[in-house]
């Protein structure tokens, strides 16, 4: 018996409250061939240290975990706001009509579906023939609570705006979802947590319906040296100090800090794209290349 079926016959037995999107991640590797054992012994960065890339996923996840509750709060600090005037721009980049059915990865707390509602809600009343919707999709439950808890209290229920609203526990590398359902997919500041940014853009161009769009907002390389010395002074010296006093964590934002910088810089990432099926691929710097939005079709 394998050490993963072991493992999740550990948890039946002992009843542990683990959400079942983590037992699925975990319940895939029992069907492992000899390959896929030596998989799991590949070696992957989890920030600047190296670790199995199983071990990655279950350090992201207790990342997330610990710092749920403080997410929308420390985004602010680290960010100064900011992050807000870059997902608004993120939205109108991506012009959502009634109809889109979109897909939003790693968005658990619902700030880029919260959004995005808001967006058709300006565009007026909707067409009957046009029912619109938006699946959030993230690994993380306890991302998920957070983001039920602020719809119910925001509003964003299918009574009150007339969108189709999903919550979904699930892999970004692995989607439980069929092809070609969605007319939009949407990450933002998730990817970089992702083991392989491969299988996320292969999935994503999956279940893009042709026509798709594929958009990513993620932290990125700024292309002047000076500014990116200064950023980094900012980023190292500040940001876990705001983490210790705001959510009283210091490691999950060492770790946030170090993923920006192991992220591939923008012509690399665009690549990538492109690797995985998308056309039309661009990006657009934002704060003077702090944060990149990447778009490309699937045609």
């Amino acid at each position: 018996m394998s050490a993963v079926k072991r493992t999740i016959l550990k948890f039946v037995q002992t009843k542990t409250s683990y959400p079942m999107c983590w037992i699925r991640h975990l319940s895939v590797n029992m069907k492992a061939t000899p390959n896929d054992e030596k998989d799991k012994n590949k070696q992957t960065h989890f920030g600047f240290e190296t670790v199995n890339e199983e071990e990655k996923w279950k350090k992201v996840h207790e990342v997330f975990e610990t710092v749920a509750e403080k997410y929308d709060v420390m985004n602010d600090a680290m960010s100064l706001g900011i992050h807000r005037i870059w997902k608004d721009i993120f939205i109108h980049r991506l012009a959502p009509t009634h109809g889109t059915k979109l897909l939003d990865v790693a968005g658990g707390t619902g700030d880029i579906s919260f959004r995005y509602i808001n967006y058709l809600k300006n565009l007026g009343p909707s067409p009957e023939n046009k029912q619109s919707s938006v699946t959030i999709c993230d690994i993380n439950q306890s991302m998920l609570d957070v983001g039920k808890l602020r719809a119910q209290r925001q509003g964003y229920t299918k009574e009150s705006c007339g969108i189709d609203i999903e919550w979904m526990c699930g892999d970004a590398e692995n989607l439980s979802l069929p092809d070609d359902s969605f007319t939009a997919y949407t990450i933002a500041f998730g990817i970089r947590n992702c083991t392989h940014l491969d299988k996320v853009l292969e999935e994503a161009y999956r279940v893009l319906a042709p026509g798709g769009r594929f958009m990513c907002l993620e932290f990125s390389q700024l292309p002047n040296s000076t500014m990116q010395w200064l950023y980094d002074q900012y980023s190292f010296q500040v940001i876990p100090v705001l983490g210790h006093l705001i959510a009283g964590q210091w490691k999950p934002y060492q770790y946030l800090v170090e993923s920006i910088r192991q992220f591939p810089d923008q012509e690399k990432f665009k690549g990538m794209i492109e690797d995985a099926g998308f056309r039309q691929v661009t990006y657009e710097n934002l704060t003077f290349g702090v944060v990149s939005i990447h778009s490309g079709f699937k045609i």
